[in-house]
């Protein structure tokens, strides 16, 4: 992987060290720089200097937020947010490209994002015409709506079902199954991918490629193996559903949140 230019937009002095501090750990090669967090200063640091690769930019500016900054700069640029568990990281920036770190940062979690960065990079994703586009939508639109209900069909009728008494959808054998709190089954003509997109991620979260769980499903979630949980649900799965120690952390802040 070639050299990285990357900069840190934080209003926190503190923290703007800390992150260049294991960034440096993580990628002693990279050429990093921290500039001012305010939508102002960066904006005219970006005007009179050559864009970097990679931002890694906080959400809330000493006189802004990431949406002013990057409508006034325009950079040319990927970005990896940081921010506090707030509506934005809820949203989950679940667009492909957009990826966060949370506060405190995480080592673990810093090296995660930077792999998925160097990894679109290497693909010429960022080059993408829309990529900005994108991103802007993302944070001009927190409001986002999510899925209410889904029309499922019968063999003489049809029904609407209510997200909210899903207790759990899995995939298998090509097929997509919405099982609700009393243990009926659905056949959804959906995707565990598209349903991840459309479901509000403060209620659902994908701890595997085979299932999504709603949090009021959760009974128990107890540690087990190798940094891995071990989560049992009401009603009962018909086998172990197990999170893998690359998510547990993240299960546990959405269950914390």
């Amino acid at each position: 992987m070639n050299k990285s230019n990357a900069v840190i937009i934080e209003d926190e002095i503190p923290a703007a060290r800390l992150l260049h501090s294991m960034l440096f750990s993580l990628r002693p090669g990279w050429n990093i720089e921290m500039i001012p967090g305010s939508v102002d200063d960066a904006t005219e640091w970006f005007a009179s200097h050559e864009h970097p690769e990679l931002i890694f930019l906080d959400i809330h500016l000493t006189d802004g937020d990431a949406f002013d900054f990057l409508s006034s700069a325009k950079p040319k640029s990927a970005v990896i947010f940081t921010t506090a568990y707030d509506q934005y990281a809820m949203r989950a920036f679940s667009v492909n490209s957009i990826d966060y770190i949370l506060k405190p940062v995480d080592e673990k979690r810093l090296s995660d994002a930077i792999s998925k960065y160097e990894s679109l990079r290497g693909r010429g994703w960022m080059q993408s015409d829309n990529y900005m586009e994108t991103l802007l939508d993302v944070l001009k639109h927190p409001e986002k709506k999510y899925r209410s209900r889904f029309l499922i069909s019968g063999t003489d009728n049809f029904w609407s079902l209510r997200v909210e008494d899903v207790a759990y959808f899995y995939f298998e054998e090509r097929t997509t199954f919405a099982v609700t709190s009393n243990g009926r089954e659905h056949i959804l003509d959906l995707s565990l991918n598209k349903l991840e997109e459309q479901l509000d991620p403060s209620q659902f979260f994908r701890v595997n490629r085979q299932m999504i769980l709603n949090v009021d499903a959760i009974d128990k979630a107890v540690p087990s193996f190798k940094g891995r949980i071990r989560v049992e649900v009401y009603p009962p799965f018909k086998s172990d559903i197990v999170i893998s120690d690359g998510k547990a952390s993240a299960f546990k802040l959405w269950l914390n949140y």
